[in-house]
């Protein structure tokens, strides 16, 4: 009887994990506007597949970027989002144009999606941060966190190198671009006319 229940529990998390996934998706500037796009069993297995090729942390950071990216394009099959160019400039006007608070908070979206499927093994999703120049200048970014190798018992958990998964900078379905969070904060980055 028990050994029925394991089995039973065990295939419906199974189902689940292959099973199609919403997420809401933001645009057309500091989330004005939304909409719930749905990733199908093979795009899910396709990321999943991706990500599973990571060797270690680095690699899942590169994989990452090419994931997000991934499913942002499949998101622009299904949403206004397939107008987004690269910065704030170069979809001036479209419909369905994106600046970084609607990438950070999507980006965050499909990350997370990610972690709960248990597909991220070397890091965590954290919330967005934001970088400010002028006060009147800011920018937002996806986060994630490099787990711990080994468990800390006295940790500072800001003691974990955590990075910008920032989807800006490049056209819609175009990988994101992961760096340090601290180079990030500096201003660093592609350069977006």
């Amino acid at each position: 009887m028990r050994r029925a229940a394991l089995l039973c529990g065990l295939a419906l998390v199974c189902a689940a994990a292959g099973a199609q996934e919403k997420v809401e998706v933001c645009y057309n500037y500091g989330c004005l506007n939304t909409a719930t796009v749905k990733f199908g069993k093979r795009q899910l297995a396709e990321v999943r597949d991706l990500l599973d090729d990571a060797v270690d942390a680095a690699h899942e950071r590169a994989l990452v970027g090419v994931a997000i990216g991934r499913l942002l394009g499949w998101a622009g099959r299904q949403s206004p989002i397939h107008a987004d160019r690269g910065g704030n400039y170069a979809d001036d006007g479209a419909y369905g144009r994106m600046d970084c608070i609607d990438h950070a908070t999507t980006t965050t979206r499909l990350l997370q999606m990610l972690e709960r499927r248990g597909w991220l093994r070397w890091h965590h999703v954290r919330e967005p941060e934001v970088r400010t120049r002028l006060v009147i200048f800011d920018h937002w970014s996806a986060v994630i966190e490099e787990a711990p190798k080994a468990p800390y018992r006295d940790a500072h958990p800001l003691s974990r190198a955590r990075y910008a998964v920032d989807s800006w900078f490049y056209d819609n379905g175009l990988p994101a671009v992961v760096m340090p969070l601290d180079a990030w904060m500096d201003w660093e980055g592609p350069r977006v006319e």
